[in-house]
C-alpha cells in the first residue's frame, strides 16, 4: 500500500507505544484514512498484516465505527446533525437544500467532486441547532442564508 515515508514512520512510532500491537488498530485506521481519505480493502489487509491480525479484525472496526469511510468522499465533507434538537429546528430542510444545490444524495460525491453530504448523529451543539460540520468547522444556527453561505464557500473553495 502506498503511504508517505513520514506516515510509515508515524505508524511504526504509534505501534511501539502499545504492549500489544492489536491495540494500535484504531490509531492506524485514523492515520491511513487521514492520508488516503478512506479505508480501502488494501488498507484493511495491510493494517492487519502490520499488526499480525486477520483482515476481519480490522474490517469489523471499520464497519462498526461511523467515522471510518469505505469509499472516497468529495474534496469537502459536509455533515449535518439530524438528532432531535437539530431536526426540530430544520436540519432536514437544510440537508435537502444542500443536496439540491450540490446535485447529490446522501453519502455520495457531487458530480463535480466538490462535496459529500452526510447526515450524522449528534454534533454536541444542541442549543444552537441546526448545526453542521464543514470539514472540521462547526457551523451553528443554520438557516436559509447560512445554507447559501455554505454553498458559496464550497463552490469558491473557501474554508
Amino acid at each position: 500500500m502506498k503511504l508517505s515515508e513520514e506516515t510509515h514512520k508515524h505508524i511504526d512510532e504509534v505501534i511501539s507505544r502499545y504492549p500489544q500491537k492489536r491495540s494500535a488498530s484504531l490509531p492506524l485506521l485514523h492515520i491511513v484514512q487521514e492520508e488516503q481519505g478512506h479505508i480501502s480493502d488494501e488498507a484493511i489487509e495491510w493494517i492487519a498484516e502490520k499488526l499480525q491480525l486477520q483482515p476481519i479484525n480490522i474490517l469489523e472496526l471499520v464497519t462498526f465505527y461511523p467515522m471510518f469511510r469505505r469509499k472516497p468522499i468529495g474534496r469537502r465533507h459536509l455533515r449535518v446533525c439530524r438528532t432531535l434538537s437539530c431536526a426540530l429546528n430544520g436540519a432536514y430542510k437544510v440537508c435537502d437544500s444542500l443536496q439540491k444545490e450540490f446535485k447529490c444524495g446522501l453519502n455520495e460525491v457531487s458530480p463535480d467532486g466538490d462535496v459529500t453530504i452526510e447526515f450524522v448523529e449528534c454534533l454536541a451543539s444542541c442549543g444552537s441547532g441546526p448545526v453542521a460540520l464543514l470539514d472540521d468547522e462547526l457551523i451553528e444556527n443554520i438557516d436559509e442564508t447560512k445554507t447559501r453561505e455554505i454553498v458559496g464557500r464550497v463552490r469558491n473553495g473557501q474554508n
